[in-house]
């Protein structure tokens, strides 16, 4: 579907590191959610959604994470023009700015004003810093340009617990927001996270509706209703377990940085495409600060993506699961460096991964 476009999760410069709000959800990162489809493609339902890929594309929701200024450095008002504070004032290496939209009708998150809740941000790749969180102020309307004149800190917090692997769709870092009291209608929460080791800023904008809701999501999947968990977050500050998975930890979530294994990323592109297949290359990139010795790239390729030759690296495959690790000549990544491997493959017409790409240090 986007082989024309012939490229997701492409970098450009040296723009690194990626996370935007989960809970509650950002524009992006529920416009993603909306979207998903089994086999890979992105088709929003939402109306607001689907105005923005029609005017952006589909590349900026691959990198729902992306929402960034390389040298913001932790400035906002007078730096990032009003009308654009949602796309990081159109700096990030993808096209952000439909995501700007004046409009009612994103997907909303419910929450009760004056309560406490888990707020969630991806830790998509992992770093230090502090994340600034602003509400709109009451009598905002979501059909006016989000200015900074419409925002009030509401809370702060510097290097917060994470749980999940970095890399991955459901790692996140949590720490407890108290909301402002007796606030009623429509919101928007924002969240600038300040890196305290690099210039780079991330952006984040989530609309919220304070009605009494306990984190139920509207606007996602032809209108319907997202639940929360049916464990609700915890209320005290800061959490002293992480919020329950499948399989959960025996001790509470680590209070220092991820190792450097949260500083692989992958970029997934392709370079040339014909009918009944194409040629793709994933740059991989250590943002950490040591070199790395192994590498492992995991995706899960379409319907009907059959890889037949790859280059600088080592296939390994489990039905539509794949797996890339280095080969002997290329797994040490020194710190902000990248290397590539490149494959061909059959392909009966999306070219692209079937959800997220991964990466570890491994």
């Amino acid at each position: 579907m986007l082989s024309a476009l012939g490229v997701v999760f492409l970098g450009q410069g040296d723009a690194q590191a990626h996370g935007v709000a989960m809970m509650p959800g950002s524009r992006t990162y529920l416009c993603y959610q909306d979207a998903k489809t089994s086999t890979g493609a992105l088709t929003p339902t939402n109306p607001a959604c689907a105005a923005a890929v029609a005017q952006s594309g589909t590349t900026p929701l691959y990198n729902w994470f992306a929402v960034l200024d390389s040298n913001a450095g932790g400035r906002g008002q007078g730096y990032v023009p009003d009308g654009t504070i949602c796309s990081a004032g159109n700096k990030s290496p993808y096209d952000f700015s439909s995501y700007n939209a004046a409009r009612d009708d994103w997907p909303r998150t419910h929450l009760t004003s004056g309560s406490t809740i888990q707020t969630q941000y991806s830790n998509w790749a992992a770093h230090p810093g502090t994340f600034r969180v602003y509400v709109t102020k009451q009598g905002w309307s979501p059909t006016t340009p989000l200015a900074w004149a419409d925002l009030e800190q509401i809370g702060s917090s510097t290097n917060p617990p994470a749980v999940g692997s970095p890399g991955t769709d459901g790692g996140h870092y949590y720490w407890d927001l108290a909301l402002p009291a007796n606030r009623t209608g429509n919101a928007l929460i924002f969240i600038q996270w300040v890196r305290s080791d690099s210039n780079e800023n991330f952006f984040s904008c989530s609309d919220i509706a304070f009605d009494g809701g306990h984190g139920e999501v509207t606007g996602i999947h032809n209108g319907g209703t997202s639940q929360p968990p049916t464990t609700q977050p915890p209320t005290t500050q800061p959490p002293t377990t992480p919020p329950p998975t499948s399989e959960p930890p025996t001790s509470p979530p680590p209070t220092s940085m991820p190792p450097v294994d949260g500083a692989c990323m992958a970029m997934y592109s392709v370079s040339n495409a014909w009918s009944g297949g194409f040629q793709g290359q994933v740059t991989v990139m250590n943002h950490g600060t040591s070199p790395s010795s192994h590498w492992k790239v995991n995706w899960t390729s379409s319907a009907g993506t059959q890889i037949t030759t790859l280059w600088n690296g080592t296939l390994s495959s489990s039905g539509s699961a794949l797996s890339v690790t280095n080969a002997a000549y290329n797994g040490t990544i020194a710190p902000d460096g990248s290397t590539t491997f490149g494959f061909t493959a059959n392909s009966t017409g999306n070219n692209l991964p079937n959800g997220s790409i991964t990466c570890t240090f491994a």
